[in-house]
């Protein structure tokens, strides 16, 4: 039963909210200062009414402001409901101010306080779960940077664990949207490489006669604008890691290329001669089915076999259990500080959204879908029509119709909105396939690539 502490000098106003919340409360009751202060301390109960019209102490001074200032001084996070006459308006306000929860003019209306006292308990209840799920993620479920309690995530990280001190090439798959380049990034800085660079590089967003040259460098006079040394990203990252993201869209001329540096840990630059040593370890991603592109000769099998001998599967969002709800709250916590939005959680149908949405798009949706769903809500929780995850939000990309959605928007506002809502539906729609959007949406895979960036609808060393 849910414990309230009223505090309340007079003796009839006291029998009225005992009689009133006698049915689904239990009811502590204190006449003055003292008496509420020690049943607070003993009992800690997470909502309190407070007559601020107790007696003044000897020196003049407000009772129910002292009394206010020491319960939340002991436990910030207590739900005090001021209850003050018409008289008194000043002090409630400055209650307000002092962080009580809510006010309530005398003479008190049983109806109009359990609507207040239910919305009261709610939130001490969403804060107190947020609370505990926040100690989590600050203990075993966090490993470099990612989060993940569910069993496949946990053996993700161990199989991190065994080979990040290693020098062993390691590819990994998994959906788009994954996180396959944090657990790059987490193998580099476990392994005995962490002080030297990470060098990321997406095969699937450079052009096919630009990557070769982004990768192995190039020599003055190698091609027409070529007007002097350039070094490649295997240079780069020597005594360090270079993570080769989406390989499977590597052409083949540069899959031999490749190949011949894992056997002999030399490359040559573009119009070079000069075999260069490089010390690099090589960590492969790719959200294809390689065996089926070897099948249609689009993959090499030699360089398969090099690049796998571990393999780590990044599972999808929808198959991690209680992650989800894990994960939103993290994300919850970065975008309302980086926002400045006072948001206290989720609503209980916003979880449940969330804990039975598929997530085509995996974490990079969710983030996608938490990052607007903070921007565009107006009250202190987050609802299910604030993240878009409903039967229409999912054909339309919002659960609202398009003149409240804008509403006090301007147009370039609007137009921002509407493009972050057409690129995440899309890719989405495509299992974060970035390829198949960019085609969807007639714009080229760096184009894409540039509007994620713009948008920050997926930043690299995110928690996922």
């Amino acid at each position: 039963m849910k414990q309230i502490l009223v505090v309340e000098n007079d003796p009839d106003i006291q029998n009225q909210i005992k009689w009133g919340l006698s049915k689904g409360y239990n009811m502590l009751q204190a006449f003055n200062k003292d008496e509420a202060l020690q049943i607070f301390n003993s009992k800690r109960p997470v909502v309190v009414t407070l007559d601020l019209g107790l007696p003044p102490d000897e020196n003049g001074s407000s009772e129910g402001l002292a009394c206010l200032s020491e319960i939340l001084n002991s436990a910030p996070e207590t739900k005090v409901i001021i209850i003050t006459g018409n008289n008194d308006r000043g002090n409630a306000l400055k209650a307000i101010q002092m962080g009580a929860y809510d006010y309530y003019l005398k003479p008190v209306d049983m109806a109009e306080l359990k609507v207040i006292l239910h919305r009261a308990f709610h939130l001490a209840e969403i804060e107190s779960e947020n609370a505990k799920l926040h100690k989590l993620l600050d203990s075993e479920i966090g490993f470099a940077g990612m989060i993940g309690q569910s069993p496949q995530m946990q053996k993700v990280f161990e199989t991190i664990r065994q080979v990040a001190s290693t020098d062993i090439t390691v590819l990994i798959t998994g959906e788009s949207g994954t996180g396959k380049e944090l657990v790059a990034k987490a193998i580099h800085d476990k392994s005995l490489r962490s002080n030297g660079p990470f060098i990321p590089i997406n095969c699937g967003a450079i052009p096919d006669t630009l990557l070769e040259s982004e990768l192995f460098g190039y020599e003055k006079g190698a091609f027409t604008s070529a007007y002097g040394l350039q070094k490649g990203k295997f240079e780069y990252a020597d005594k360090g890691t270079l993570f080769l993201d989406e390989i499977g869209e590597m052409p083949t001329n540069l899959q031999a290329k490749l190949l011949r540096f894992l056997q002999e840990k030399k490359i040559q630059r573009l119009g070079g001669r000069k075999d260069i040593e490089i010390d690099t370890r090589v960590i492969a991603a790719t959200n294809i089915d390689l065996s089926a592109a070897m099948q249609e000769r689009k993959f090499r099998e030699d360089l398969f076999f090099r690049i796998s001998v571990i393999t780590i599967n990044v599972p999808p969002l929808r198959d991690r259990g209680p992650d989800a709800k894990l994960l939103a709250n993290a994300f919850l916590d970065r975008y309302k500080v980086m926002f400045k939005k006072k948001i206290n959680g989720f609503s209980r149908s916003a979880i449940y959204e969330i804990e039975k949405y598929p997530w085509p798009g995996n974490v990079r949706e969710l983030e996608n879908k938490l990052q607007k769903a903070v921007i565009t809500s107006d009250t202190g929780l987050i609802e299910p029509h604030d993240l878009g995850l409903g039967e229409q939000s999912r054909e339309t990309g919002s659960g609202m119709q398009p003149e409240k959605r804008y509403k006090d928007m301007t147009l370039k506002e609007a137009r921002k909105l509407l493009e972050i809502d057409l690129i995440s539906s899309v890719i989405a729609r495509h299992n974060g396939n970035i390829k198949k959007a960019s085609e969807e949406l007639g714009i080229s895979r760096p184009t894409l690539y540039d509007l994620i960036d713009k948008h920050k609808l997926f930043v690299k060393d995110d928690i996922t």
